[in-house]
Order: structure tokens, then sequence, then C-alpha cells
């Protein structure tokens, strides 16, 4: 009769291989704490300084760029171009990063070359501290921000300060100066389509012929403008609201394509619909030719473009805007009206 033992765990690892037995030290034994290799500023006093030196100039660099930003805000305003928006959004992005950018820098440099670099080992305890522990923890603290060189390093102290408590803003200053009268639940309600508008190829500004589309075709519309309307930054805030999917359909699928007072809103199976999702405002422009739905890519909101842009599914609690279309004796699709009801999220049409 044999009787098994379980051996003692050997402290060495062996390993057996085609050329012979290998034999690893215990890889679970505590190295400990490697010996500490001192910094060229640990060493020299004068390499310190510099460091130090390095670290105001960046935090200065920094509060130059958030002044910066501020002057380009509020000196450089967009004049309603193309060109006067990009330059002002070049010179507050371009301000904003390098205020953004030199603070970064500034604090890992700092940490690197000033900051205690030594390693420390904390045994496990349980979780309530005792006051011994407590007390420990505070002098810690205090030693840390002794290590920082803050206490006596009055420059770079105000430079840090400086730094930090002007890069919010740059953010906070436009943000907040901005909200005002661009909030105007109006100008939601109403979009830039008229009647005898002709809808044109986004971004082309084609204008369109329904004997341009075949069924199945989708086309993303706009507005029919003369080219210099489409450069200023008016049209690019009402192109926001005002755009539209086109979509022809087999006029026998169409389930709904009368408004409520009995007027047709399609042409030959052309229906044009609000790209702005009820739900949230995103664009919706996913089309599935075989079952007719709009997908809104944001929640999934999904449209009935035959029945009405009726909600099959998702979060949205409301239909798409249907802008109503005919044509004119040229054959161009043209718009009869501006939207009925307010396009975008049902927020909006709570507020009338």
């Amino acid at each position: 009769m044999s009787e098994n033992v379980n051996p003692t765990p050997s402290r060495d690892v062996t390993a057996a291989g085609t050329h012979g037995t290998v034999t690893h030290p215990d890889r679970f034994t505590d190295p400990g704490v490697p010996e500490h290799n001192p910094r060229l500023t640990d060493r020299d006093p004068k390499a310190a300084k510099r460091a130090e030196r390095t670290v105001v100039l960046l935090f200065g660099v920094s509060i130059l760029g958030s002044i910066a930003t501020l002057v380009a805000y509020f000196l450089v305003r967009p004049d309603g171009t193309t060109e006067g928006v990009r330059l002002s959004n070049v010179l507050l992005g371009t301000a904003m990063a390098i205020s953004l950018l030199a603070i970064g820098i500034a604090a890992v440099h700092w940490a690197k070359t000033l900051m205690s670099d030594r390693d420390y080992i904390e045994e496990r305890h349980e979780s309530r501290s005792s006051d011994e522990v407590r007390a420990v923890a505070a002098a810690g603290f205090k030693d840390g921000y002794e290590d920082s060189g803050l206490a006596r390093r009055g420059v770079l102290k105000g430079a840090v300060f400086s730094a930090l408590g002007l890069v919010a803003l740059p953010i906070a200053v436009p943000l907040v100066s901005s909200v005002g009268g661009d909030w105007n639940v109006g100008k939601f309600r109403h979009t830039m389509w008229r009647s005898g508008m002709r809808l044109a190829y986004d971004p082309t500004g084609r204008p369109i012929k329904a004997a341009d589309l075949t069924v199945g075709s989708v086309a993303h519309v706009i507005p029919d403008v003369p080219a210099e309307e489409r450069e200023t930054h008016e049209w690019i805030t009402e192109k926001s609201k005002a755009v539209v999917l086109l979509v022809r359909l087999n006029p026998e699928d169409l389930k709904a394509d009368q408004s409520p007072e009995g007027e047709t809103w399609s042409y030959d199976g052309i229906v044009a619909y609000s790209k702005i999702c009820t739900h949230v405002g995103c664009p919706v422009a996913l089309y599935e030719q075989q079952t007719h739905h709009l997908l809104c890519p944001c929640h999934q909101s999904t449209f009935d473009m035959a029945d009405g842009a009726k909600v099959v599914f998702g979060p949205a609690n409301r239909p798409l805007p249907q802008l109503p279309i005919t044509v004119d004796d040229e054959g161009y699709l043209v718009a009869q009206s501006d939207f009925k009801e307010p396009v975008g999220p049902s927020y909006w049409e709570r507020l009338k």
C-alpha cells in the first residue's frame, strides 16, 4: 500500500527542456525598494533653479495663451463670411491650445524634475486607520507639499496659481457670453423654405427635377439660393434647420401623403422630410429601401417614410416634419410652403 505525500513547496522553480534542466529563483521573493538614483536637480542646486525657471516660463506661456484667447474672442468676431468665421475659430483654437498645452507640459516637467521621485512602500492595514496612521498620512501630505517646492519658491507658486486661475476663463467666457438671444425658440418654428423655392442637391446647390429621381432614390436637399448667399454666416445657420431628406417611393406604397387639411404634400411618390431627428436633433440619414425605414444613428429612432415618417421604434415621440412639395412649370421640385410644425426635438414644440 503506497501513501501519497505532498512535497514541501520548493523555493526554486525547475523547468525541463531539450537543452537540460534550468533552475529559476523564486519569482515571488520581495525584491524590495530599488536604490534611489538621484537626479541632476537633486544633486545640483543650479540645475534645480534652471528647472524651476523652465516651469515658471511654461506657466507664463499658459497665462499669455489664456489672455490671447480672450483678446481673440472679443476683438476678432465672426463677420458673417466663411473666411471671417474660419479666422475667428483658428485664433481661438490656437490660443486656447497654447494655454492648455503649456500648463500640461509645465505640470509634467515640474513633477519630473522638482517633485520627489522616491519610491515608498505602505504596508496593508485595516480600513479604519488608527490615529497614529492618520497622523502619518497628514505628515505625508505636508511632506508632499514641501517636496513640491511651493513653500520656498514664491515665483513658482505665483505662476502656477495664476495659470490655473486663468486657464478656465478662455473656456468659460465664450460659453457663457454666447448664451443669449440665439436661444430664441421662434427660430425653430420657421425655416427658410418658402412657396416656390426650388429643392437643390447638397452641397452642389444644383436644382432637382422630378425626372432625375428613380424609385428608391435618396437625396440630401437644401434650399436653392444664389451661390453668393451660401457664403454668409446667416446661410450656415439657416441651412442647419432647413436640411431635408428626399426619397422617391412607389406611389402605391405611400400610406400617408396628405396633410391634415387634405392637401397632397408629395409628388408622384416623392416625399421630403426634415433630417433633424425629433428626439435630440441628430441628423437622420440611414435609409432602408425595402422597408422604407429611416434610422437615426444616435439613438436608433426609426421612422416610416411611407407612412408620414411616423415613429416605429426608438425614443422619438413624434414624426419627422414633412416639407410640402410639388413641381414648377419647368419640372423642378419646389416647396409648397415652409414646414407646418417646428423642426428638431419635440422640446421646442412644447414651447409654443
